[in-house]
C-alpha cells in the first residue's frame, strides 16, 4: 500500500498562532514526525507579520490572518486566544478547512469533538462543523491512564488537584515567574511575615500580573475566570472534558486548580474510584502496556516523577501508585506531562495525521 507521505498532491497545513509558546512546540514536534505535509502555512499578529519560520525543513514566511489566508489550507492547527478561536474558526470550517482548535472556546459545542488519539481517535470522523477541538492540558495529561484505567476497572468517579505550569498562561506567564524568580532570588528574609513576597515584587514589577497572586516561593490556588458557586472555569473545564473523551456523561468529577512556581509541565494528583475492586500491581501493569504512559514508581528507591524529570517529553509519567487505604475501589496517583508538548501541540498534530488520513481515503 503507499503511504500517505508518498502520494501527491500532499494536504496543506496551516499553523495559526505560529508564533506563540505552543506554535514554537508545534514546529519542534511536526520536525521531528514523518512529513506528510505539501505546502506549510503560518499565521500570527499582525506585529509577527513577515517572521521567517523553519518548518519541516521549509522556510515559512508568517502571514496576517485574514479569511483568504485559509483558501486551498486542509488542516489548520489554531492556538489563539478563545475569542479569536471564536472568531476565526469558523470562517476557516466554512472555506473548507477542517480546524483542530486548542483554545477553550468551542470545547463545550455537543458538535465539536474532544479527540485524544490514545483514547478516542475514531471521533475525528465526527466533525459536523468542520472543527475539532484539543482537550486542555490538565485533562491530556490524565486522560489516557484514565482511559487505560477505565477500560479495565470502569471508572464511576474522579477528584483530582492539578499543580499548573506558568506556560499555561502563555509566554506572558513564562516571563512573569522569570522576571519574579529574579527579585526574590537571594532575599532569604523572604516568606516568613504576611505579604512580604508580594509586597517586593510588587514593587519591583508592579501589580500587573497574568497570575492573581505571585508565584514565585508560592502556590495560587486559582485559575481561570470564576465560574458559579465558587469554582473556577478552569476546574469546570476538567470536569467536562473528562466526561466528553470518555464518553462518561456521569461520571462524577471533582477538581482543584493551582499554579505552582514551575516554567513547563502540569501535574495531577488523581484519586479514581472505579466500579470494581482494584489491584495496583494490576493498575502499574496496565500503565506500563499504556503507548503514551511511562511508569516511574519504586518507592523504595524513590522514584516517582516531576515536572522538572518530564518537561521536553511526550508520554505521560505516572508514580506514586496506591490503593486509598479506606477505598478498596480507588486507586490514588501522580502523573506529569508536559503542557506545551501532549497538553497541546502534541496532541494536535496527531489529530491532524488522523485527519490527514482520513481525507486520503475520503478522496
Amino acid at each position: 500500500m503507499t503511504s500517505l507521505a508518498s502520494r501527491a498532491p500532499r494536504p496543506t497545513l496551516a499553523l495559526v498562532g505560529a508564533t506563540g509558546a505552543v506554535g514554537a512546540v508545534t514546529q519542534q514536534v511536526l520536525a521531528m514526525r514523518a512529513d506528510i505535509w505539501g505546502e506549510i502555512r503560518a499565521a500570527a499578529a499582525p506585529e509577527d507579520a513577515g517572521t521567517v519560520l523553519t518548518v519541516c525543513g521549509r522556510e515559512v514566511v508568517v502571514q496576517e490572518l485574514t479569511p483568504e489566508f485559509f483558501d486551498g489550507v486542509d488542516i489548520a492547527l489554531v492556538d489563539v486566544p478563545a475569542p479569536v478561536a471564536a472568531h476565526w474558526a469558523p470562517i476557516a470550517a466554512q472555506r473548507g478547512v477542517v480546524v483542530i482548535d486548542n483554545s477553550s472556546a468551542l470545547r463545550g459545542d455537543p458538535e465539536i469533538p474532544l479527540v485524544v488519539p490514545e483514547v478516542n481517535p475514531l471521533q475525528v470522523r465526527n466533525r459536523p462543523k468542520g472543527i475539532i477541538a484539543n482537550p486542555g492540558a490538565t485533562t491530556l495529561t490524565m486522560i489516557d491512564a484514565l482511559g487505560v484505567l477505565h477500560a479495565g476497572w470502569e471508572l464511576t468517579e474522579l477528584v483530582v488537584a492539578s499543580y499548573q505550569a506558568a506556560s499555561g498562561a502563555g509566554r506572558v506567564g513564562m516571563a512573569r515567574l522569570y522576571d519574579e524568580l529574579e527579585v526574590v532570588a537571594g532575599h532569604r528574609e523572604l516568606g516568613h511575615q504576611p505579604g512580604d513576597v508580594r509586597r517586593l515584587i510588587e514593587h519591583e514589577l508592579g501589580a500587573e500580573s497574568p497570575f492573581p497572586a505571585p508565584l514565585a516561593l508560592n502556590v495560587v490556588p486559582w485559575i481561570g475566570t470564576a465560574a458559579e458557586d465558587g469554582w473556577t472555569s478552569e476546574e469546570l473545564k476538567i470536569r467536562n472534558e473528562t466526561r466528553k473523551v470518555l464518553g462518561l456523561p456521569e461520571l462524577r468529577v471533582s477538581a482543584t486548580c493551582v499554579r505552582v512556581p514551575v516554567i513547563t509541565t502540569h501535574s495531577v494528583a488523581v484519586h479514581a474510584t472505579f466500579a470494581r475492586r482494584i489491584d495496583v500491581a494490576e493498575a502499574r501493569q496496565a500503565l506500563v502496556e499504556a503507548p503514551a504512559v511511562v511508569v516511574l514508581d519504586d518507592p523504595e528507591s524513590r522514584e516517582f516523577p516531576t515536572p522538572s524529570d518530564t518537561v521536553g517529553s511526550d508520554p505521560r509519567f505516572a508514580g506514586r501508585l496506591r490503593q486509598a487505604l479506606d477505598f478498596p475501589n480507588t486507586l490514588d496517583f501522580f502523573i506529569c506531562g508536559d503542557n506545551l508538548r501532549k497538553g497541546a501541540a502534541l496532541n494536535m498534530v496527531q489529530v491532524a495525521e488522523l485527519v490527514a488520513k482520513d481525507l486520503a481515503v475520503v478522496s
